[in-house]
């Protein structure tokens, strides 16, 4: 188990910057996600902890070692790939077994290791097949396998998930989740996924056009997203966003939500998000779809609560929930309502915005405040 610094770390290919001055520091044992859309960056700065490609500029440390210029294979790392990259000719102990054979390891701690690595991911069974005889959930196993009887210090998953099924990504997921607290070794996982960033995260590294938005708790990630991108990307649905103006109201700071021409919807601030705002600031008013249900006048609210009320365009039923689509002024909000109680279409419904989730951010800078 090590630590892993990345330190204002850039890679350019040509006249093209693919990452800008990223620094992370991740502590030993911590399991960290980057997580981005494609074209992000993220693939490319885990090649680079890897050794598979080379750094513009900048520092990589792993365990307190530079290994900018270390080989590959002597920075004591192993790597599952997304396309599993198992030999089709070899049977899966030998898939196992060809990292150590080539390192010339004994043949007795051969076999040690892939007892231990087979009855840990559970393929004793399948150690005499092939690769074509596998399922893809198999498959992704054996190449786990071939990582793990290395036992590194620092353990890189690049969207090892991607290739499979619904289900069995979320089977898959667990086992990884399960394996990681088995083991407690430091490990550096990409996807473009955000429930597997979620789900698997000690802290989620989030990353857009080659820069760092945020690197968090998957908790502080979404409740308090750094910027708009993260707050959007972050959450499915995506979070609401709503252009307001800061304003001073009857009981206090608030917030005035444009009402399409007609009279603006205010919606009270708890205390301490209207001591960061000043009145007349432009906004943008941010609050994730389970944060607005139906308003329920015989329920008493846990926290602060504001009211909207607006006509629903759309309803969705998605089983545990249902999903719908109100109209307020020229943007489209989306709430989550019991499948009891959901609305029809057509219905003006009066919503309860929980105002302590709300987010408020700079309409010019689009950065939290």
């Amino acid at each position: 188990m090590a630590s892993l610094n990345v330190r204002n770390v850039s890679k350019s290919f040509g006249a093209v910057d693919v990452l800008k001055g990223i620094n992370l520091d991740v502590e030993a044992g911590e399991f960290v996600v980057l997580v981005g859309p494609s074209g992000c960056g993220k693939s490319t700065l885990l090649a680079m902890i890897a050794g598979l490609e080379t750094i513009s500029s900048g520092e990589i440390m792993i365990g307190g070692r530079v290994v900018n210029n270390v080989a590959p294979k002597d920075r004591d790392i192993a790597m599952v790939f997304q396309s599993y990259a198992l030999y089709p000719t070899m049977t899966v102990r030998q898939n196992i077994t060809f990292g150590m054979e080539s390192r010339g390891v004994p043949k007795a701690e051969q076999a040690r290791a892939v007892e231990r690595v087979s009855n840990l991911l559970h393929i004793e069974g399948l150690l005499h097949r092939k690769p074509s005889q596998l399922s893809g959930g198999q498959r992704q196993r054996v190449a786990m396998g071939r990582a793990l009887v290395r036992d590194p210090v620092l353990f890189l998953f690049d969207e090892p998930l991607s290739n499979l099924d619904a289900k069995l990504r979320v089977e898959m997921r667990t086992e990884i989740k399960k394996l990681y607290q088995r083991l407690d070794k430091t490990t550096v996982y990409v996807t473009h996924d955000q429930v597997e960033a979620m789900t698997l995260a000690s802290r989620i590294a989030v990353m857009h056009q080659g820069r760092l938005q945020q690197f968090a708790s998957p908790r502080d990630v979404y409740d308090r997203p750094a910027n708009m991108f993260v707050a959007g990307f972050m959450g499915s649905p995506a979070m609401n966003f709503l252009p307001a103006e800061a304003m001073e109201g009857e009981g206090g700071p608030a917030v005035a939500l444009s009402n399409g021409g007609g009279q603006p919807t205010v919606l009270k601030l708890t205390a301490e998000a209207g001591a960061r705002v000043s009145p007349g600031r432009q906004l943008v008013f941010g609050v994730r779809p389970e944060n607005v249900t139906r308003h329920d006048p015989q329920r008493k609210a846990r926290r602060e609560v504001g009211l909207i009320e607006a006509p629903v365009e759309v309803v969705e039923p998605t089983g545990a929930e249902t999903m719908v689509v109100v109209r307020v002024g020229e943007k489209e909000v989306i709430a989550r309502f019991d499948p009891d109680d959901a609305p029809s279409v057509g219905e003006r419904v009066t919503l309860s915005i929980d105002m302590a989730k709300a987010c408020l951010f700079d309409r010019s800078t689009e950065q939290l405040i």
